[in-house]
């Protein structure tokens, strides 16, 4: 299958092409690196995909993989509309797996414009392109922040999802609703998956793992938001990989619904000072904590009901969170002696 990879040099981005790569797929991966953190890291995920990295800085530039014969990169930004285009006439893609997007809930209300273009700009741009190119599947990432305010849980892809709490989760709820409009209006098959806090190797530098593991590896005090009483349904990126692989290789033809959304995501809560001190254990040495408030834009609890993914794909998530953060941090270890720096501090 010819598949198109947005966010290619991204964490999940990342992870997904070199699965797909081994299972023989021929995939085609565009991102415009941005620095809303290290490039450093994009550059080193995709070397590990075997692309060159002065080659990968050259926008609009397409270049074969040294380590994968079945794998492209191109740098390109979503909102270049006529490159986006140009794009997919050329390669004719089977199915589109949309990942790439400006993350951040606390970004997202200091610069909002970047998140308008990316998001929205760029969400238009896609389906624009699957719909003249008459794309077979379009999956795309959706995230658990659209529940906002839910009291509810685990949360289901059932309920309200009307009171997003940051411009970024407003984003992703328009994501949808475009979606819906496009499956509808053009009988076009599209799949939101709402991923919920995902981490392991490679992660990004701006979420908790890697901000946990740099402090406390370095003596520095951690940031513990709302005083600690937050949960989160971690899922470890070889279970949302596994999901995400499923849902690109399975046939829609039959489908009698074309427009679907679902909750991916560990179908656990974890507290968060739980993973702390499973992180603290798996490093040998103890956190200094600095409790702080809640931020705006964030919420207490996420968990999700995946039930839907089981039922429609056999979606069974199987790392518990001992076992993801001990890999994680196996990973962080040997990033921090090989001097690779994935931390602006």
């Amino acid at each position: 299958m010819k598949i198109l990879v947005t966010g290619a040099a991204g964490f999940i981005g990342f992870h997904l092409s070199k699965k797909l790569l081994t299972e023989g797929h021929e995939v085609v991966g565009i991102d415009n690196i941005n620095d809303y953190y290290d490039v450093n890291l994009k550059y080193a995920r995709l070397q590990q995909l075997g692309i060159d990295r002065k080659k990968a800085e050259v926008f609009h530039q397409e270049m074969t993989s040294a380590t994968f014969n079945n794998f492209k990169f191109i740098r390109l930004n979503l909102e270049d509309k006529e490159a986006l285009f140009q794009l997919f006439t050329t390669e004719k893609f089977e199915v589109v797996c949309h990942l790439a997007a400006q993350a951040g809930v606390r970004y997202s209300i200091e610069n909002p414009d970047v998140y308008i273009q990316s998001n929205i700009v760029g969400f238009l741009n896609i389906l624009e392109c699957c719909r003249h190119h008459e794309i077979k599947h379009l999956v795309y990432a959706s995230s658990s922040s659209v529940y906002g305010s839910n009291k509810k849980v685990p949360f289901s892809e059932g309920d309200r999802v009307d009171t997003p709490v940051s411009l970024y989760a407003a984003t992703k709820k328009s994501n949808e609703l475009m979606a819906h409009t496009y499956s509808h209006l053009y009988k076009m098959p599209t799949t939101g998956l709402r991923f919920f806090t995902v981490y392991g190797p490679w992660g990004r530098p701006d979420m908790a793992p890697i901000l946990f593991a740099d402090a406390i590896s370095n003596n520095r005090p951690i940031k513990v938001f709302n005083n600690g009483d937050m949960e989160r349904d971690f899922t470890y990126v070889d279970d949302i990989v596994e999901g995400v692989q499923r849902v690109l290789e399975k046939s829609v033809e039959d489908r009698e619904e074309l427009y679907k959304i679902y909750n991916i995501g560990n179908n656990d809560s974890v507290k968060l000072l739980d993973f702390i001190t499973t992180m603290e254990a798996n490093l040998g040495k103890e956190a200094v904590k600095e409790m702080l408030p809640m931020q705006p834009g964030d919420v207490k609890k996420t968990w999700a009901n995946v039930d839907g993914l089981i039922k429609d794909y056999n979606y069974k998530p199987q790392v518990k969170i001992e076992e993801g953060v001990h890999c994680f941090v196996r990973w962080f270890i040997s990033i921090q002696e090989s001097k690779f720096i994935i931390f602006n501090g």
